[in-house]
């Protein structure tokens, strides 16, 4: 990061469908920015908490998380985690499933995680970038992470129907351009679980850049064992099995995301 530009680059990756690999993807980023001399914060927005458990924490061992940063007012340096990927994590536990209902009736509920971003900043705690990993759903705290990003990034698997609900999270996008985030960008959509061998992955990719006029971000990710076995280990993909193709891919989406980044105004 520059000393002219000392704000984080934030990126919201969602997609309301599950099993897309949207917290495999990022850890993956996370610790290819890392990698890349990049200052890295993960938010874990999901009550499942997949990402926390993903980089070697047990949630159910923590006190306090992004829920209480969210509905209670605590300090987010406090809750922060350094992780041995390299990057610090911002965690959920199953806590945060009350979050929802607990921001419904606050007033300006939509800004919640701008405002701890912010609030990061002043009190002089900086990242190059904060990634945020929403919830598979279109609620309060999705609107949210939209509300706070730069850029949003939807993990999409090459498969028919998987991009059935993208249309309805341009909707919400949109939603979001109009009320509380008039700058947010849609990056592009981030291939994943793909079967180069199938003709078929590569025409639902063709279809997604016709239909919608998204940006494909390259190179598609590969389906392969190797991501399942690293959430196991408390690592990302990077750390397990350095050499593989699907570690490779995400280190090449990290440098495009980084140019994509410096085009930023």
């Amino acid at each position: 990061m520059s000393k002219r530009d000392p704000r984080p680059q934030v990126l919201a990756v969602a997609n309301q469908k599950g099993g897309v690999a949207k917290t495999t993807s990022v850890a993956s980023i996370g610790a290819a920015l890392a990698e890349l001399g990049q200052s890295v914060l993960l938010v874990d927005l999901d009550p499942q908490a997949c990402l926390t458990f993903s980089l070697g924490i047990d949630p159910e061992d923590l006190e306090i998380s992004v829920h209480h940063v969210l509905t209670k007012g605590i300090d987010a340096s406090e809750v922060i985690l350094e992780t041995d990927d390299g990057v610090d994590l911002l965690p959920a536990t199953i806590e945060l499933a009350r979050a929802e209902a607990d921001l419904l009736t606050r007033t300006g509920r939509e800004h919640v995680i701008r405002g701890v971003i912010e609030d990061l900043a002043s009190s002089g705690t900086s990242y190059n970038w904060i990634l945020l990993d929403c919830p598979p759903s279109l609620g309060v705290m999705t609107v949210a992470a939209l509300t706070a990003a730069d850029g949003v990034l939807v993990p999409l698997q090459c498969e028919t129907l998987s991009h059935r609900g993208v249309g309805q999270l341009l909707d919400t996008v949109h939603d979001v351009r109009r009320f509380t985030n008039r700058d947010l960008e849609v990056w592009g959509v981030l291939p994943t679980l793909y079967d180069g061998r199938t003709n078929h992955a590569r025409a639902v990719l063709d279809t997604i850049s016709e239909t919608y006029d998204l940006e494909v971000i390259e190179p598609p990710i590969p389906k392969t064992i190797k991501f399942a076995e690293a959430p196991a280990a408390g690592r990302s993909i990077l750390a397990t099995s350095r050499s593989s193709k699907g570690a490779q891919a995400y280190r090449e989406v990290a440098g495009n995301l980084i140019k994509r980044a410096a085009r930023r105004p």
